[in-house]
């Protein structure tokens, strides 16, 4: 832990959207502190690469050294006029000119009543979630794809894009739930939960905000040495919090038919224990409330570098996440 006049201050890394409601930035918050302890962070591969993959952003203010680092890192400067904040529902046709990007919770409002395709097409999705966490038979799962055109396209092209197939294309469902191997099967159709889907452009910002959660509840996990299987608890629980939210149920009727344990159960309804501690702190991140960010690092014996790092991390990972979900069998 870190000793007071040496502590980092703490960094918040939040998704823009763009007009279409589609992830298109990340915002910067930095709270008071010696810009000098955030060092280790500019020299970190995974906060170096952020600015190559997508637009990013500082607010006006920030300290003379840190807006210096920020630049050269290939961060820009981003004007208040050009930012929105929304947090009901996004009115494409209702935003002011100039805007460039928006903030807020407006991902989080109440889904439109989705059409018969898309009902059917989300409730095939819930059921392989359901068939993966039963650990169920290759056989099943492989049925279950075949009446998806989307997953089933996604699933090829992530093994084949990872260059899993050891040199040949893989084709079969089959050969592409082998080599993945269940625990990454696992993740993958979470992920693919919340993958863009026609008629919901919530699906995007959902996408990038579960694969932060997921991804920084794992790593926050392994910075406390918590075992392999409490890390994938921690990434199961992160991915599942919004499943209510993306599906307009309440969660608990979401993960009713869900195998998953009575810790990660306990944490997504009742926020209870370190995973329940854990899956508050993103709540504060995603507010951007620098004060219980601090008191839920505190309470997990978390340090403000080691968070700043996790973040970062989680946030590249969550961009590679987002470009995964965002191509369609016809993009």
């Amino acid at each position: 832990m870190n000793t007071p006049s040496s502590q980092s201050p703490l960094v918040i890394f939040r998704v823009l959207a763009n007009h279409s409601g589609a992830p298109a930035g990340i915002l910067m918050d930095v709270n008071a502190g010696d810009e000098t302890a955030l060092l280790p962070l500019f020299a970190d591969e995974h906060f170096a690469a952020l600015a190559g993959q997508m637009g990013c952003y500082f607010r006006p203010g920030v300290a003379p050294l840190l807006a210096e680092l920020l630049l050269a890192a290939g961060w820009k400067q981003l004007t208040p006029s050009a930012l929105l904040r929304e947090d009901e529902q996004l009115v494409k046709a209702a935003l002011p000119a100039g805007t460039l990007l928006i903030e807020g919770d407006w991902c989080l409002a109440p889904p439109s009543k989705p059409s018969g395709a898309q009902a059917a097409s989300r409730a095939l999705s819930l059921q392989l979630a359901q068939l993966v966490a039963a650990d169920a038979h290759t056989h099943d799962i492989e049925a279950l794809l075949r009446k998806d055109p989307t997953l089933s396209y996604h699933l090829l092209r992530l093994v084949n894009s990872l260059g899993m197939g050891v040199g040949r294309r893989i084709t079969s469902f089959s050969q592409a739930i082998l080599i993945l191997g269940r625990q990454q099967l696992r993740r993958w159709v979470n992920l693919m939960l919340f993958a863009a889907r026609q008629g919901d452009h919530r699906s995007g910002m959902l996408l990038a905000r579960v694969a932060v959660r997921g991804r920084l509840l794992e790593q926050l996990s392994k910075a406390r040495g918590l075992d392999k299987q409490m890390q994938d608890q921690a990434f199961i629980a992160g991915m599942f919090s919004l499943l209510g939210v993306l599906f307009g149920m309440p969660l608990s009727d979401v993960l009713a038919p869900l195998s998953m344990s009575e810790v990660v159960q306990d944490a997504l309804l009742e926020q209870k224990g370190d995973l329940g501690q854990m899956l508050s702190l993103c709540g504060a991140i995603e507010d951007g409330h620098f004060g219980a960010v601090a008191s839920h690092l505190a309470a997990l014996q978390l340090d403000a570098g080691q968070f700043n790092l996790a973040l970062a991390e989680a946030n590249h990972w969550m961009l590679g996440a987002i470009c995964a979900g965002q191509a369609g069998p016809n993009g």
